[in-house]
């Protein structure tokens, strides 16, 4: 993977308000993979059933998706994502999105993507499609320069 690039991705999420909000982090990146860790926080991330929240479960899934899809340097954006939720986390548990590529062409990229608790209790599973527009990421610049 582009060092370049790497580096981009990792600011861009830093600066993200989105990521910022939910306190995620990124803390893998390769080509075609990244993983996003957030804690569930039940005070800020609850729905009426006193359970996890499918949007703050759905916002970890795509920041990884997000995150993996412009490994390759070049803007890519969500066409389909189709979740499945399994569980609902624990309190104060720490939830790591992991998002993998299995398919690439020069328009359109599959993933696969989990969430898990940090001792791997799956929380979701997730199939998602983008598109690749196969313009430069713009935010390149503002982390490299």
């Amino acid at each position: 993977m582009d060092p370049a690039v790497r580096k981009a991705i990792y600011s861009a999420v830093e600066r993200e308000p989105f990521a910022q909000a939910l306190k995620m982090e990124l803390v893998e990146l390769e080509l075609g993979y990244s993983a996003v860790e957030m804690v569930y926080h039940p005070s800020t991330m609850d729905n009426i059933y006193d359970r996890a929240h499918g949007g703050a479960i759905f916002g970890l899934i795509d920041e990884a998706f997000e995150a993996a899809c412009q490994t390759h340097g070049t803007v890519a954006v969500a066409l389909n994502v189709n979740v499945t939720y399994v569980s609902s986390p624990e309190a104060g548990k720490l939830l790591r999105a992991e998002a993998r590529e299995v398919t690439r062409t020069k328009k359109t990229a599959t993933y696969d993507i989990k969430v898990t608790e940090k001792k791997g209790r799956l929380i979701a599973i997730c199939q998602a499609l983008a598109y690749r527009t196969g313009k430069a990421i713009p935010f390149i610049n503002k982390s490299t320069g």
